[in-house]
Order: C-alpha cells, then sequence, then structure tokens
C-alpha cells in the first residue's frame, strides 16, 4: 500500500450492529468526496456490510479486505474481522451483539496504537450488551484510557463550542464528594493542552461552571464552590493559565457567554451535555481528549427505536470523521513547530 502524507486512514469500529452506527457510516461515505479527504477501513466483515447496505438501498462500494497491509486508498476498505454469518435484528439489544461490537472496538483500538491506521472513529455501542469477563469497561473511553498513553477526557465538540467535564459517568450524589483541587488542576490542564495541539489556540480561554445553583450564592447553597472550586482555579490562573469561572451554570449558555471561550467545563455530566445537545443541532463529536492517538465518535447513542429504518441522520458521525481528520493535521503541524523552534539570532558583541 503506497500512502501518500496527506492521506488518512480512518480506522471505524462498527458498534452495535442492531443499532444505527452501520447505516450512518456507510451513509457517510455514500459521498465521493469523503473518499477524496480519507481512506476509511472498517472493522467488521464485508457481508454483513454488504446486507446492511442493501437494507437501505445504499450506493457505497465497499472493498473487502483480510490484512491491513491490503487497504486500498480512495476506497471503502472492510477488514473482515470475522468469517462467520451474523443475525441481525435491528432495534434488540443482543448480547452476541454486544460481542461482536467489542471484538470490532479492541481490534480497531490495536491497529491504532500499532500505526495501521491514523485516526479512530466508533459508532455507537449498547453499554448494557458489551461486558463479558475479557472486557469490563462501561464504554470506550475507560478502555482507551487503559490502552492508550495521557489521561482521557471527554470533549464535546460543534465548531466552537466545546464542553469538557469535571466528572462525568458517575452517580449525581457522588458528583461533590470527586471534586478536588487536583481533579480540577488535571482536568484543566488537559483541556489546555488540547486546545494548543489539537485545535491550534495558543493562548486559549477556559470557563468552568460552578457545582451549585448561583455557585452556592456565598454558602447558602453549598459550600463546594467557594471552598474548592475557586481556590483551584486562582492557583491555576495565577500559574498562567487563562481560567475563569465559576460561572453560575443556569444563565451561561442562554445568555451566551460560552461565545468568549475556547471551552467551557462543566462540574458533571448532564450540566454540560444538555446544553451542549441542545446547541450543536445534531452534528455535535465526541472526541477523546487528553490521549497520543485521535478517537472522535457521534454525539448519539444507538437508536435502536429508529435502526433499520433506513432514516438515521448521518450527520454527526460525518462531523466525527471531519474532526478527526481536523485534528491530525492539527498535531501534526504542533509537532513540527515543537521540534523547529524558531532560531534567534546571536547578538554580535
Amino acid at each position: 500500500m503506497m500512502k501518500k502524507a496527506e492521506n488518512i486512514i480512518v480506522g471505524i469500529s462498527i458498534g452495535d450492529l442492531n443499532g444505527i452506527g452501520s447505516e450512518v457510516v456507510l451513509k457517510t461515505f455514500e459521498d465521493s468526496r469523503m473518499l477524496e479527504l480519507c481512506t476509511p477501513v472498517i472493522f467488521a466483515n464485508v457481508k454483513i456490510m454488504s446486507f446492511v447496505k442493501k437494507s437501505f438501498e445504499s450506493t457505497s462500494m465497499l472493498h473487502g479486505i483480510d490484512r491491513l497491509d491490503q487497504i486500498v486508498l480512495g476506497k471503502i476498505n472492510v477488514f473482515n474481522l470475522w468469517k462467520e454469518g451474523i443475525d441481525l435484528n435491528p432495534g434488540t439489544n443482543d448480547e452476541k451483539i454486544g460481542e461482536y461490537a467489542i471484538k470490532s472496538f479492541v481490534a480497531a483500538t490495536k491497529a491504532l496504537k500499532e500505526e495501521l491506521i491514523d485516526v479512530l472513529v466508533t459508532a455507537p455501542i449498547n453499554k448494557y450488551n458489551i461486558q463479558s469477563e475479557t472486557f469490563k469497561f462501561p464504554g470506550h473511553t475507560d478502555y482507551l484510557n487503559q490502552e492508550l498513553e495521557g489521561n482521557a477526557l471527554m470533549l464535546m465538540v460543534q465548531d466552537n463550542l466545546r464542553v469538557g467535564l469535571l466528572t462525568d459517568h458517575i452517580p449525581l450524589n457522588e458528583v461533590a464528594s470527586h471534586l478536588t483541587e487536583e481533579l480540577i488542576k488535571r482536568k484543566i490542564e488537559t483541556v489546555k493542552q488540547s486546545l494548543i495541539q489539537d485545535f491550534s489556540i495558543n493562548k486559549p480561554k477556559i470557563a468552568v461552571l460552578g457545582l451549585n445553583p448561583h455557585c452556592g450564592d456565598g454558602g447558602v447553597i453549598g459550600t463546594e464552590d467557594d471552598l474548592i472550586i475557586k481556590p483551584a482555579l486562582k492557583k491555576i490562573f495565577d500559574k498562567g493559565t487563562l481560567v475563569f469561572g465559576p460561572f453560575a451554570a443556569d444563565g451561561f449558555f442562554g445568555s451566551n457567554q460560552y461565545e468568549k471561550y475556547d471551552a467551557v467545563i462543566a462540574t458533571y455530566h448532564d450540566q454540560g451535555l444538555i446544553p451542549f445537545k441542545t446547541l450543536s443541532f445534531g452534528k455535535g463529536v465526541n472526541y477523546t481528549a487528553g490521549l497520543n492517538k485521535i478517537r472522535t465518535s457521534p454525539d448519539h447513542g444507538t437508536a435502536y427505536d429508529i435502526a433499520g429504518k433506513g432514516v438515521a441522520d448521518y450527520n454527526s458521525f460525518k462531523e466525527a470523521v471531519y474532526l478527526a481528520i481536523d485534528i491530525f493535521h492539527s498535531r501534526n503541524q504542533y509537532k513540527e513547530i515543537s521540534q523547529k523552534p524558531l532560531k534567534t539570532k546571536e547578538k554580535q558583541l
């Protein structure tokens, strides 16, 4: 396989085959212009993808391969990860299908680590059917955090709107106990570094939302904002990071305050994701920041209610592919700049 410098290999884990993942993948690459930007490699089986293709009359042309050194640039490559047939029942929760979703994801992650693919885009999985003796992770991010270098952080992205989280998939009644100065410092540093190397923002400005209503109203509605968040942000700001807050979350997005910042960090999951998904109009992307490799995914789930009907909106998945490509270019540019700092002329005496 002759690989041009600008041709990016996009590995795709197929997700839950009873959901809409395979449909949005195929719809994304029906547009031949996508194949000028990148070369997709779907980790699945060409027979099952052909079956899905026929189910909604897709025009995508598939190219089956049995080894990753057989990738053909400009084609929709399907890496035959398994040979056996699978019975699909769109819209149903099936443990067997969950096994294939994880088989695809694990193989794609391995290929990413070995640099056989350049970036990874993951189709949605069902967190209820993926658990097994060999895979005991709640989702994609936790596994990637184990397998790749760095500290994973979920960053939701849509154009210039970027929302990260101090805490993610934990119960609401545990959020306050997880907030520490060390956690806040680590998450802000991860977001800052991602904005610099992944989004080419030299001096990023970051806003942090408060935990309690009105940031605690001076301790009347909780003390965490005054005792934990404010002091932590002051220390971080004093060391040169442009971090601001905490801001009362209720009016922050409605008043368009978020537009003044390069990223917003929410204290818990729904505080950040509800406004993000409201503002992103179905084009949001989940990016795993903080790792040494690039992984994106659409911001939706398996959507069992419309699976198999051919009506799924593929915009979020397409945006996930675009973002992975953009970040790949940004990181390469950042590496070049870092390795070749501007030389200053020595003063002549």
